[in-house]
């Protein structure tokens, strides 16, 4: 029997890899016959680049960055030379995961580090970059991302350096020392989000509040996105604010749709076909994936969901193995998942769940085997009779 496993990370606790290689010890320790296949997925967000560098021949690249609040730090993303391709998540630079809950201010929060990554895949020669937009603590309409490009903006005041306060401070920029490259890579926005980046369902308003952003400052924060996209606008001439995804990560997608060739993708098409996942299934007879927690938001383009459409297609059933599963059962049959297995297998708190993780998930795998030798055993009987 033939098994690929491939789930998302763990937040917190494993990485998609971590947790694939988990459950593949749990299985194999259950029943060495069994044949698992590992592909760790991603959906753009955290785990995106070590998702694609997973049994791939690309090169990991370090950089040292600054963070959301402009220290320094160390962020990886995937050099693939043969192809001039980059993939950069945006979770490593600008990150809500780098900051504490007491230092989530989107105010202060910027993307400057995410811009340094893609300036550094700019100098190695790419041609191509794919950019997860998953998981970002920023909120400045990509300002960050195009000063560390090489833009220059000004106050009333003067040159102004770190983002402090709305957008509409900014009066002027001066796009002179724009890395040149930009106009002619392709960058590919890998995002489940397609909402814009102005209004009700836009970037301020909708994601705003889940990076910190106090609900008296909303209107405040959208008057400056405003005014930051017109500033744009007029310096490029494009109107890219209603496109889909603009409003992802803050904004990021808008102000780099401004000056390159910009497309947005489901990011966990992108990763599943970078690795090769429908390929995988041609040759499988189970899916085994999973999250940190399945509920109703899985819906929503996450990867178990996703994985175990993609795998119905096939005729083939899908376990999802996860940390907390809440929702209808019956909507995950729906999408092709026949079994949901929770990896707690005890009453525990969240910390300790999430500090004995591998072992849980290990154990998981081992249910899991027996689940399916048990499903072997009854193969032969009706349904009626099981």
């Amino acid at each position: 029997m033939k098994i690929v496993i491939a789930p998302d990370a763990f937040k917190g606790s494993l990485t998609s890899t971590q947790a694939a290689e988990a459950l593949k010890a749990g299985i194999t320790a259950w029943n060495p016959g069994l044949r698992c296949t590992l592909l760790p997925l991603a959906d753009g967000g955290e785990g995106t680049v070590d998702a694609v560098l997973f049994g791939q021949s690309g090169q990991r690249i370090s950089v040292a960055v600054t963070d959301p609040l402009g220290r320094r730090i160390k962020a990886d993303y995937a050099w693939f030379p043969e192809d001039s391709l980059a993939v950069i998540e945006m979770a490593q630079a600008s990150g809500l995961p780098l900051l504490s809950e007491e230092e989530r201010d989107p105010a202060r929060a910027s993307s400057y580090g995410t811009g340094q990554l893609i300036a550094d895949a700019l100098t190695q020669g790419a041609r191509r970059i794919v950019l997860g937009l998953g998981g970002s603590a920023t909120m400045d309409g990509g300002y960050g991302c195009l000063q560390a490009l090489g833009m220059v903006f000004y106050t009333d005041s003067g040159e102004m350096d770190w983002l402090d306060g709305p957008l509409d401070r900014i009066v002027r920029l001066d796009a002179s020392g724009l890395r040149s490259e930009l106009a002619n890579v392709e960058i590919i926005l890998a995002s489940d989000v397609t909402n814009p980046l102005l209004g009700p369902e836009g970037a301020v308003h909708i994601f705003g509040p889940q990076k910190g952003l106090q609900s008296s400052k909303i209107e405040a924060f959208e008057h400056g996105m405003e005014s930051w996209s017109e500033l744009l606008q007029a310096e490029t001439g494009r109107d890219v604010r209603s496109c889909p995804g603009a409003g992802a990560a803050g904004g990021i997608g808008f102000a780099l749709s401004c000056f390159a060739q910009c497309q947005t993708r489901s990011g966990f098409d992108v990763v599943a076909e970078f690795v090769g996942l429908e390929q995988a299934l041609a040759q499988a007879d189970v899916l085994v994936t999973g999250e940190g927690s399945m509920d109703a938001q899985s819906f929503y383009g996450k990867v178990p969901v996703a994985a175990a459409e993609m795998a119905k297609k096939r005729g083939i059933p899908t376990v999802a193995v996860a940390g907390q599963i809440s929702g209808s059962l019956a909507e995950f049959r729906n999408a092709g998942i026949v079994l949901t297995l929770p990896i707690v297998d005890g009453v525990m708190d969240l910390r300790t769940a999430m500090e004995d993780a591998e072992h849980l998930t290990v154990n998981a795998g081992l249910r899991l085997a027996g689940a399916i030798e048990l499903g072997v055993k009854l193969k032969a009987l009706s349904i009626d009779k099981i």
